[in-house]
Parts: C-alpha cells; structure tokens; sequence
C-alpha cells in the first residue's frame, strides 16, 4: 500500500515536466523535407540522380541535328492536315461527319478569348441591379393558376367576300408588326445587357476617304474594336451620294468591350456634355434596343480621343449613333435596365 502511494507522488511530481517533453517529442517526429534529407539519400526507393546533373548534348549532337534532314529523309511521310485542324466554315447539320468544335475551343472560328478583366459595371449588375430588377418586375402566381384565355393576336376575316376564303390571317390593328411576346420575370430571364452597336456615317468620306479613315480610327479608339465599313447602296442626288462608296462605319460590341464602353459614357462622357436632357423617352423599337446619339464635340470628350487629341483632325472628328441591345421584350424593361445603370431619360416615356 506504501508503495503505491510512492509511485502515486512521484508521479504527481514529475507530471508537469513529462508533458512538454511529449510535446516536443511529437512536433520532433514530424516529417518534414529539412529533416528527411539524409534519410532520402541513403534510402533505395529514391532515385539519387536529378535533371540538374545531366550534362548537356555535346556539341557534335547540336551541329548534327537537323529536324527538316529528317523529315526529308523519312520514308513515309505524315499527311499534312495531320497536325492542322482546320474547323468547317459552314455548319451542314447534325448529321454530318465533320462537326465544328464548340465555341469555348481554341480551334473553333467562333473562339472569343478572354476575359482579361472584370468591368465594374459588370459587378455591379451581377452583385445590385439584377436582384433589384427581379424584385421590381416579379409577378407571384399562386400554384395552379392558370391565365385566362387571350383573343387570338392575328386577326380572322369575316367570310363577307367570298374572295375572304384562304386568306392568311391579318395582324394587329394600328400596324402589321407583332409585338414580342411578354414572359414572367423570373431568375432566369432578368433583363441584361447583350451587345452594344456603335454606328457612324461620315457624310465628307463621299469627296476625300481621309473623313472615313479617321472615323474609323476614333471609333477603333473609343470602343476597342475593329470597325466594319459599308458602302452605299443607292446613287441619292440630293446627297450627291454615289453607289459603292464607303460613307459609314460600324463597331459591334459584346463582353467586357461592351460594359468598359457603357462605364465610359456613363460615367465620362454624358456628365460633360452641356445642357443634355438625357436621352429621348420614346427612343426604343419595342423589342428592347434604346438609341441615342453623340456630337462630335462628345466623340471627342472621350478619354482615348482627348489624352492624343492632336492625332485626330478636329474638323474629321465624327458623331455617332449607339444603339444597346439588351434581352428584354419591351422598351419599358429596356428603360428599366439603362436607368439602373445611369442613364438617364427625358420626356414621355412610351412603351
């Protein structure tokens, strides 16, 4: 019974200093690269030579090799499209053997690279104004609710005529032009911002091409992106327009191009020009594309055209119409979507 005792005390003693000695003892047996060098070089699973100590091909390897000698001396030799994938330029259905690669591939014509950067307007949409437009247009329905019927949108004849039979039928009243059809709102079809198309018709490019190549150069500097130039298809004498000459440029926009050149003129160029209303309330095609133009003089307040101003001719400086594509179906959801992002609207709003 003493002894116990004993070894109860001695253990009470000692136990203060036995666990840091544990302690240490376990991070000591951790394995670490610093501490298993020497068991790595006396170890038989580890290869003890390295890349670094190969030495380098000779000098006679170097003289001697030639890779077309070799291509030449092969006995057959390989077909030349073996390394060369070459996507079809036309797509001729699913059926077909050859089918191009999907957009994302690096092969494809279609292939966009990119993005390099994250615009703040697009973070801005994805982070604020898409749940806000969710919230602002969402119409609940309750389960099982179903919609009352609708007249038909194209309109029957009445069989008054006998020349009435197998007529098509005729559209809307007020116009021949259906409207978009108009879906809930839900999380999936917020409206969004989906190209931009920035237009200029240079009418001086009709006597002397340098109007039209300086247009093309502003519009390349303000937007990023290679323009497309268009000739005339009509003789107009009032005009003194002539077919087949080039009067016009056009600069397509979509991505990170797209929302770098909205920041731009929403928060550069629109806040200078003097005494602007904002943009026409009954600008809008109905499908959701909203237009507005720009002077010269705003043209020219961009910051690629001012920070070099002296390259560009003040006289050659041209306007330019921009037209914003977006997924909506009305111009009111259209309206809505350019709003939220800074634009502002002046007038009658027609929807």
């Amino acid at each position: 019974m003493a002894l116990r005792d004993l070894s109860a005390r001695i253990g009470c003693l000692f136990k203060g200093d036995i666990r840091p000695a544990a302690k240490l003892r376990c991070v000591d047996g951790r394995r670490a690269a610093s501490n298993e060098v020497a068991a790595a070089e006396t170890s038989e699973d580890v290869d003890p030579t390295s890349s670094f100590k190969t030495p380098p091909p000779s000098e006679d390897m170097i003289q001697a090799f030639d890779p077309i000698k070799r291509s030449r001396d092969r006995k057959t030799q390989l077909p030349p499209s073996r390394y060369k994938f070459r996507p079809p330029k036309y797509y001729r259905g699913p059926l077909h053997p050859h089918q191009p690669p999907p957009p994302s591939n690096p092969s494809s014509r279609l292939f966009t690279p990119g993005p390099f950067t994250l615009p703040r307007l697009e973070q801005t949409y994805t982070s604020t104004i898409a749940p806000d437009l969710l919230t602002l247009t969402y119409l609940h329905l309750p389960p099982g609710y179903r919609p009352p019927p609708r007249a038909p949108r194209l309109r029957e004849w009445d069989d008054t005529s006998p020349y009435h039979k197998n007529r098509p039928a005729r559209g809307p009243r007020g116009g021949d032009v259906l409207r978009l059809l108009k879906r809930p709102t839900t999380f999936r079809n917020v409206p969004k911002l989906t190209g931009v198309t920035v237009h200029s018709m240079v009418s001086g490019a009709m006597d002397d091409s340098a109007h039209l190549h300086v247009a093309g150069m502003t519009m390349q500097a303000i937007t990023g992106v290679r323009c497309t130039t268009h000739k005339s298809r009509h003789s107009v004498a009032q005009w003194g327009l002539r077919d087949g000459k080039y009067i016009s440029v056009t600069a397509e926009l979509k991505g990170e191009d797209m929302y770098h050149f909205l920041g731009k003129c929403i928060d550069v160029v629109m806040p200078r020009i003097k005494d602007w209303k904002g943009v026409k309330g009954s600008s809008g095609d109905s499908s959701g594309n909203i237009s507005w133009g720009f002077s010269a003089e705003a043209v020219a307040s961009f910051p690629e055209v001012e920070v070099n101003y002296d390259m560009y001719p003040p006289k050659m400086i041209p306007g330019c119409h921009v037209t914003v594509h977006t997924s909506a179906t009305n111009d009111r959801e259209a309206r809505l979507l350019l709003s939220s992002i800074g634009v502002p609207f002046y007038g009658k709003l027609v929807d």
